[in-house]
This record gives structure tokens, sequence and C-alpha cells, in this order.
């Protein structure tokens, strides 16, 4: 991966932080975005990569932070999204409030991004969403989380196809529940925590490197014949059962 020029949307959490990292480690020139400035700069500071605030949502902004890295980078070669957010409620207890956000920050963002980053991949290249594993099973009290996750993957979807010709890949990652901060409500109570790790095949939740490999992964121009796939990476918990 020596010299690809990568940008990592929502790079600051510790996903982001740990695809970065891999991604400098087999040559790969990084730059993470977030929406909070200090932690974005923490994040930048530690991994020695440039880091510029963007609120992803927004169409006007994406596109000029794209267009800005292409320039900087002279090029890009790939683009991944991991902005979001997760809301478990069940639908009756879901305010419109939390279900706009919880659209604008999953799907919203992620049509944002694609939408910038198929003008800038002129050249090809590979651009990743993330979906959850929610948006394909039933799971109780994750109606909102699980419709922008399904939008997420129509939009992988459709995308993939419009732009195949161009030799833009366009995927996403559904993972199960990941050891990140945006997961710490969930994985804080030990009781909370020993029930989802019961709920994946594989006997425990996700850590950061679990997602940040297949992103690498992903991400290699090596690997250029895949393209509008959903790739669970979630313990079992979409596909099998046990016991």
């Amino acid at each position: 991966m020596q010299g690809t020029r990568i940008v990592l949307i929502g790079g600051s959490g510790g996903i982001g932080q740990k695809t970065a990292s891999n991604l400098m480690a087999h040559g790969a020139q990084v730059c993470i975005t977030g929406r909070d400035p200090g932690r974005l700069e923490t994040a930048s500071s530690a991994l020695g990569c440039p880091g510029h605030v963007l609120e992803a949502s927004d169409f006007e902004a994406t596109g000029s932070m794209l267009e800005s890295a292409r320039d900087r980078m002279g090029g890009l070669d790939g683009v991944v999204c991991l902005a979001g957010s997760i809301l478990l409620k069940p639908i009756t207890m879901t305010s419109q409030s939390e279900f706009d956000e919880t659209i604008l920050r999953n799907l919203t963002t992620a049509f944002s991004v694609t939408r910038a980053s198929v003008r800038v991949l002129s050249g090809g290249g590979s651009v990743v969403l993330m979906s959850s594993a929610a948006a394909t099973m039933g799971l109780p009290n994750h109606e909102a989380i699980a419709a922008a996750k399904g939008g997420v993957e129509g939009l992988v979807r459709s995308s993939a196809a419009t732009y195949a010709r161009k030799g833009i890949r366009i995927n996403a990652i559904a993972p199960g529940l990941v050891d990140t901060p945006m997961a710490s409500r969930i994985t804080a109570s030990e009781r909370t925590l020993e029930h989802s790790k019961n709920m994946h095949p594989l006997g425990r939740i996700g850590k950061p490197e679990d997602v940040a490999n297949l992103l690498s992964f992903l991400m290699d121009p090596a690997n250029d014949w895949i393209t509008g796939q959903i790739l669970g990476v979630d313990g079992g918990l979409s596909r099998v059962r046990i016991g």
C-alpha cells in the first residue's frame, strides 16, 4: 500500500485510529477528520497525521474537504466513512428528534461522503461505509439505527452499480458490538456487557482492530475485485446460531 492516499472521515474514534495506524504502517498516506476539535487534535497528534474538523453530514463542507485533501496529497485512492451514532430504544420511546439525529449521523453522513468521494476518485478507488449487524437481523430496541443502516446498505449497492465502470469500489462493513467509546453506554455495565458477549457466537464483543483489519484490506489496491458488498465482522452474530 506504499503511497496509497486515504481519508478517514470520523477517524478520531477507536476504529478510526486503529485503521489509520494500520494503513500508515503499510506505507499509506492518511488524513483523518472529526467533529470534536479536541478529540481530533489528540488523535492527529498521536498518529502523526493531518486532521481536519468536519461536519460530514454537510454536503458542501464534505466535498470541499475531500477536494482539498486530494489537491494536497496529489490525488486520493480511498475514503472511509466511520462517522455514526448508536440509539437503542423501542420505536414507541423514540422521539422525532432522536430519529432525525440517528438518520443524520448515519445515513445522511454516508450519503454525503459517498457523493463527495465519487467526485474526487477520478482514477478509481475504494469507498467504505459502516453498516451494522442490526440492519439485517431483528434485534429489539434497534428500530432507528436499523432503519438508518438499512439505508446505508441500499446506498452501497446502488452507488456501486453506478460507479463500477469508473473503477470505484463501494462496500460496507457491518460489525456487531465493538468496544469503542461510542459503545461505552453498553459496555460500561457488567450485566449488559456479559449479555452482549453471549449474543455473539464467538463469545466476545469486537475489538477496534477486528474492524480496522478489514477496512485496511478493502483500502488495499491489491483487493480491487470487490464491490457492492456488505461484509459482516460480528463474531457470528448475524449468521450463526449455537446452543
